[in-house]
């Protein structure tokens, strides 16, 4: 017979950590496992090794709501956001609680039994079983088996080394060599000022240019409060300053985003100077925050590109070369290692296939509860962050709501939660998962993500200030939500 937990989370990344303290904290009655593919925790801050890898979140949210992030730096480096997430598995005593090297293949609903059974596989190849009263997948939402790496034409031309930021080397020696970062997104703008420190000239390469605003490494403010008051209060209280500062910058770039457009690009003009080209490299088509915005640390991008370390192209690329990588311009870009930043693979509940009595649900007939559930798929919360924001300000939420729904049947000897459309929410106008936002990662997947509603609850806010009414105070029993026995 497998083994049974109350609980059983799916990935020991940031989303899985923070889920099982609040759980160990608020639902003490349940048992509880981590389940986690790789041999450590850290989900992100584990898988990628790429040079310069950093949060594009300030800390202060980016951290846990219950753990005060005590760095100096607000924009802080993998390794050290690694670390804090080990602090927190080690002072909430989880680490037992994870086992390591098990890869969830699929899982199973028995409305007979109310349960899940999730088919496990352990490094070596076999094969065996757990079962659980709840699943949460907090696997979070890319492959983790690869990114996306389109081909290019006369790719095989290439006499250097192609790599992909999501497997990259750790013995790679790029001193002193010509590198050329494909790629506008958050990967490439980390990589090419970390790069362009040591190799003879990076070249980012886009097809279109990206917002990006610089931000000081070390947040002034927090570390003023922590002069003065006691951790947490400094924490929280810096934490909530950048809540809604985020919150009202990207409020006016709905209602106003001229205006914040002319900001952001007056801000590259003033870094790199008025004869730099910001109209071809860093003026987008589309409107502030309907792809995520770029942070760059202390502006360290542009402390390369007026070093003359690093550069900017934007061009299309007709094919590569033995030598390096041709322009739609007709120019030769030249390059002796070439890096494929060219984005995510999306994929729905950690990509394992999920079926309810043998019928395998497919996500794009859902409809998403609140965006962490989805309808008929009972005793099931998937946590997926902000685009706009931290990832760890939902997830922290999304937990949070767990645990009430939980303590819920907990108190009305319930056993099953699942979202049933209302009468008259079958009559629903779809809209996509995630609205106004055009990153190719996020489109490349939209058509199998599950729909959004036109009314509460079968929508999904990407707003923290709404999301911590709803998430946090409003009843949970909502008459959508339904417990049984």
């Amino acid at each position: 017979m497998a083994e049974y937990f109350d609980v059983l989370i799916i990935g020991a990344g940031i989303s899985g950590i923070g889920t099982a303290v609040h759980l160990r904290e608020r639902c003490p009655d349940r048992s509880l496992a981590l389940i986690e593919a790789r041999a450590d925790i850290g989900g992100t801050w584990d898988l990628f090794r790429y040079p310069g890898i950093r949060s594009d979140s300030d800390m202060h949210t980016l951290g846990f709501r219950f753990k005060p992030w005590t760095g100096e730096k607000a924009i802080a480096d993998g390794p050290s956001i690694l670390a804090y997430l080990h602090k927190t598995v080690e002072e909430y005593g989880l680490r037992p609680h994870i086992r390591f090297g098990y890869r969830g293949c699929a899982a199973h609903w028995s409305s007979e039994t109310a349960r899940w059974t999730v088919d496990i596989e352990r490094p070596d190849g076999t094969a065996f079983s757990l079962s659980a009263g709840f699943l949460c997948m907090c696997a979070g939402y890319y492959s983790y088996r690869g990114g996306h790496a389109p081909e290019f034409p006369g790719q095989a031309r290439f006499r250097g080394p192609i790599i992909h930021p999501q497997a990259w080397p750790e013995d790679l020696d790029y001193a002193d060599r010509q590198v050329v970062v494909i790629g506008s997104g958050a990967t490439a703008m980390t990589m090419v000022p970390a790069m362009a420190e040591t190799a003879r000239h990076v070249t980012m390469l886009q097809r279109s240019p990206t917002y990006v605003v610089a931000r000081p490494e070390i947040d002034v403010i927090s570390q003023a409060l922590r002069r003065w008051l006691p951790e947490r209060w400094a924490y929280g209280l810096t934490r909530w300053k950048n809540i809604l500062f985020t919150d009202k910058v990207y409020q006016r770039t709905r209602t106003d985003p001229d205006k914040i457009k002319k900001l952001l690009v007056d801000g590259v003009s003033k870094a790199l100077g008025s004869d730099y080209d910001v109209e071809t490299h860093f003026t987008p088509r589309y409107n502030p925050w309907d792809q995520r915005l770029c942070l760059l640390p202390d502006g360290d991008l542009f402390k390369s590109i007026t070093a003359a370390k690093a550069s900017v192209v934007t061009a299309v690329i007709s094919g590569f070369c033995e030598n390096g990588i041709e322009l739609d311009n007709g120019d030769v870009l030249p390059a002796d290692l070439i890096v494929s930043a060219t984005g995510l693979r999306m994929v729905i509940a950690g990509e394992m296939p999920i079926d309810i009595d043998g019928e395998v649900v497919d996500f794009s007939r859902t409809w998403t509860y609140r965006g962490l559930a989805y309808s008929d798929v009972p005793n099931l919360i998937t946590t997926f962050g902000y685009i706009n924001a931290s990832w760890t300000l939902r997830s922290d939420l999304i937990a949070e709501y767990t645990c009430r729904v939980l303590n819920h049947m907990t108190r009305t000897g319930t056993r099953v939660a699942t979202p049933r459309l209302r009468s008259g929410d079958q009559a629903m106008t779809p809209r996509p998962f995630i609205e106004a936002f055009s990153s190719g990662y996020m489109q490349r997947t939209m058509a199998r993500l599950p729909r959004q509603g036109d009314r509460e609850p079968w929508l999904n806010s990407q707003r923290y200030l709404t999301d911590r009414k709803t998430l946090g105070k409003a009843p949970v029993d909502d008459g959508v939500m339904r417990f049984t026995s």
